[in-house]
């Protein structure tokens, strides 16, 4: 089956699951991602330059932002009902390969789209891209490009490993090597939602705090203890969230550090996804891509977590005469609306498997944000090392008390 058909059959599903769907295909089936200027297709994404560049002509652009392009950028209080950008459909995982008809000499050149999304004519050598919209969770709507360079992200990675060198496992120090890193896009959904929250529970406002002295054995004790009143609250307002974003990859799912510390990639963020380009494959060439295994129905339950968590951070001022706190019973939120896009957002990731530990040795990631240049991650730690700090600190605060406690007797 051709690309094109994939994408109709894709959308077609989309349409009879009776949610809105914005098409964000580039309207192309040929393969052909042309330079405007002299129409070639040797183009590459310049991190220096911030655009794609020609490898002919030299001209630079890039493509439209994709909330404008495609207009996803509609006010969210008018949301109703589930909007759905076309590349978050459901993930056909039988779909391994695309055969495109290459226009410039008719030949048929087959991609493995669960690997690559870009190939070369055998004949006329050009080069040959996924620019249609096929349902196997490899081509999102968006792309978020790379602005750090590979350069400043191993900066980034060798401060970060400095700063904890000093009980950093010898082995991990001595098989570090930095340059080992690499440019990764990661597939995020990224939504927005119109919604209303209520929160209902109880709150304490003190009115009396008193001390008791009493005696325990042949020592005396002495509890605080406080009367307050207590209070039905209940907390009911609209929301609206812009740009939140959950992975959809669960490689990296958070959930799950028994085998690798990928938790650090939520720590990198925030991106900038309202800076999003629409979807072209150059922008992937020289980087890997994380190809998206979840959909939407995957990810819901945590998107609504997420919305409630911010429900209760939006409450949390209006509750500040409960010096006692508020303890939530029953919470909710109901969404009048959801706008649904896929996203893939830019990493410089670092990853160290320890070598004496074989198959099973835990996989530690260091991370950059590959916009803003956050940096988060794992570094395997030396128990010994922490132990010996451990005790030399116990020892000197010994030291002391009895420094003390000498000078508290003599003075008496």
């Amino acid at each position: 089956m051709s690309a094109q058909d994939f994408g109709q059959a894709a959308q077609k599903a989309l349409d009879d699951a009776g949610n809105r769907v914005i098409d964000t295909s580039s309207g192309k089936t040929d393969g052909l991602d042309k330079c405007p200027r002299c129409g070639s297709t040797d183009i590459h994404y310049s991190i220096p330059a911030k655009a794609l560049v020609c490898g002919y002509c030299r001209n630079q652009w890039n493509e439209d932002v994709a909330e404008q392009a495609f207009g996803l950028d509609s006010a969210i209080e008018e949301l109703r009902g589930h909007t759905l950008a076309s590349g978050t459909g459901d993930i056909r995982e039988d779909l391994t390969t695309v055969t495109l008809k290459c226009q410039g000499c008719g030949a048929e050149v087959v991609i493995r789209v669960d690997e690559q999304l870009q190939s070369r004519c055998h004949w006329c050598r050009q080069t040959l891209s996924i620019n249609t919209q096929i349902p196997n969770g490899a081509v999102p709507d968006a792309v978020l490009p790379f602005q750090l360079t590979r350069e400043q992200a191993i900066d980034r990675i060798n401060e970060f490993v400095g700063s904890r060198r000093a009980f950093a496992h010898a082995r991990f120090k001595s098989e570090f090597v930095p340059d080992n890193v690499m440019g990764v896009y990661i597939p995020y959904m990224v939504v927005d939602g119109n919604l209303h929250a209520v929160l209902q529970g109880t709150g304490e406002v003190t009115t009396r705090q008193y001390t008791v002295r009493r005696k325990v054995g042949d020592d005396y004790v002495s509890e605080t203890y406080y009367d307050a009143d207590v209070y039905d609250v209940r907390r009911a307002f609209d929301l609206l969230v812009d740009d939140l974003t959950v992975e959809s990859s669960s490689r990296y799912d958070a959930r799950d550090n028994t085998r690798s510390t990928n938790n650090i990639l939520n720590a990198v963020q925030p991106y900038d996804t309202a800076a999003a380009v629409a979807y072209n494959s150059n922008y992937l060439r020289g980087f890997t891509s994380e190809r998206r295994d979840l959909n939407i129905h995957d990810v819901d339950d945590s998107v609504e977590e997420k919305f409630l968590s911010i429900a209760r951070a939006k409450a949390r001022p209006t509750i500040s005469r409960y010096d006692r706190g508020v303890r939530w019973e029953h919470e909710g939120v109901a969404v009048h609306g959801t706008r649904w896009v896929a996203v893939y957002v830019p990493v410089w990731l670092y990853s160290y498997a320890d070598s004496a530990k074989g198959e099973g040795s835990l996989v530690h990631y260091i991370a950059v944000n590959g916009r803003n240049g956050n940096t988060m991650g794992s570094v395997p730690v030396s128990h010994p090392k922490i132990f010996a700090l451990s005790c030399f600190l116990g020892t000197i605060a010994t030291v002391l008390a009895g420094v003390v406690g000498w000078g508290w007797f003599f003075m008496s």
